[in-house]
């Protein structure tokens, strides 16, 4: 009885290492590439790869205002001010990122298109902060954005 239960124990503990060993070992996200499809997405007009990137209970708060959800989001947020600023740029001051949450922050400038064509072109500029967290599907959500802006210039060059 007992070399039957040492080799059950045995087995167990093979199975188990082998089970460990087999685990795949999830990395840190690179919250920079996340960062930058945002960006991109941005500074083409492309509205619909946007959405795409939108947590469904994502959150924008700039100022006094706070939109909850990809519909809202997308819609006072996104389709609103996308054909009033060009060239987002990021200057990420803190950054972190694990298996599940990634963040980064710092300050962000863009060129703001006047709304008319006599009036000269404004520079905006301020403070972000995005959260990316990964969706049940393992896909990589924009779930948080902050803005806080400075007044916009008219740009002197």
């Amino acid at each position: 009885m007992k070399p039957l239960l040492c080799m059950v124990l045995v087995g167990a503990a093979l199975a188990s290492a082998s089970c460990t060993k087999t685990e795949k070992k999830e990395e840190a996200v690179n919250v920079q590439t996340l960062n930058q499809q945002f960006v991109g997405a941005w500074n083409s007009k492309n509205a619909i790869q946007l959405d795409t990137l939108f947590a469904d209970d994502v959150h924008y708060i700039q100022g006094e205002a706070h939109y909850q959800g990809r519909s809202e989001v997308s819609n006072r947020w996104v389709r609103e001010t996308m054909g009033t600023i060009a060239n987002l740029r990021l200057s990420p001051v803190s950054t972190g990122a694990d298996t599940q949450l990634a963040y980064e922050a710092g300050t962000f400038s863009v060129d703001v298109l006047p709304a008319n064509p006599a009036l000269p072109m404004g520079e905006g500029a301020g403070n972000f902060t995005l959260i990316w967290k990964k969706n049940p599907k393992g896909v990589w959500k924009l779930s948080y954005a902050q803005l806080e802006g400075l007044p916009v210039r008219a740009r002197t060059r």
